[in-house]
Formats: C-alpha cells, structure tokens, sequence
C-alpha cells in the first residue's frame, strides 16, 4: 500500500487490484483483430487516470499461471479497495481463481477486452462472473476505464467506502 508524503500523521492511500490473466502480459502484440493494440501498460495508465482523482492507486498484476493469480488475490485482499478482474481464459475453468475471488469481500469487476459472446461457444461460460459485482464485456481497453468508473461509483453508493 502506497503512502501519503507525511505531514502530521500518514494515511494510506486506496489501492485498487488489476489483476490480468494468462496471455494479457502480450497485449498489442498479440491478435491485434481481436483484442486491439493497446498494451497492458496502456490499460494500466487509463485505469489510474480514471482513479487518481479519489486519490486511489492501481496495483497492477499479471500472471500466465492461475496459482500466482490465487496468491495475489490472498496478498492484496485487505489491502486493496476494489479490483479489476481480466481473468482471461482462466473464466472457463479457473476454479481455484474463482474459489479466490469468492473470499475477496471488495467489490470487484470481471472485464474481457472481447465480446466473448459473439466468440467460440466455449467462452461463452465463466465461472467467476457470477461473483463479481459487475462484468465489463467486448469494449476493448475502453471496457477497463469502465470498470474502474464502476469501483468508484460503487464506492460513493456505500457510506463506509468499499467494504
């Protein structure tokens, strides 16, 4: 968690989880046609952009492997406010992300850069969505500024912030 510089005394400062799967470290390069040509870097920009006006902070996350993913959901669980979630193909079968994400008590918003709907049948399910607090779908890198303006507005609709 990122501090304050301190005057009187130090408040930590809100972070937010963004958390991306397998194959996401690749974006821009990786079939443009379908997922765009805005890198992870791109995304966590936008998404920090879109933050840094409640005075929020991202912590970006990306893992290829589904137990490093669990892990960081474990290590950012009382430290973060809220969380974006591309689990990428891991929304398939991702059963231990998804067992995370149910023990993860911020809200949280499952994005997918595709319209994942309009793909391949077998990406038509995904075992983690019925948890989150909202689903972000088929807007490319846009669909994660979405997500984040979602934490925020959730944030104002609850009286003790987040939680």
């Amino acid at each position: 968690m990122v501090q304050a510089p301190c005057r009187t005394r130090c408040v930590p400062l809100p972070d937010v989880l963004l958390l991306n799967g397998p194959n996401l470290g690749v974006l821009g390069r990786r079939e443009p046609e379908i997922y765009g040509t805005d890198t992870l870097a791109d995304i966590e920009k936008a998404v920090a952009e879109e933050v840094r006006p409640r005075g929020w902070t991202v912590v970006p996350v990306q893992r290829d492997g589904e137990g490093e993913l669990v892990g960081a959901i474990h290590q950012h669980r009382d430290t973060t406010v809220g969380a974006i979630v591309n689990p990428g193909a891991l929304m398939i079968a991702g059963w231990s992300l998804r067992d995370a994400l149910a023990s993860y008590e911020p809200p949280w918003i499952e994005v997918h850069l595709s319209n994942v709907w309009a793909r391949e049948q077998f990406r038509h399910d995904s075992v983690i969505a019925p948890l989150a607090s909202g689903v972000v779908v088929g807007l490319g890198a846009f669909g994660y500024r979405l997500a984040a303006q979602a934490l925020l507005h959730l944030s104002a609709e609850s009286p003790n912030g987040l939680r």
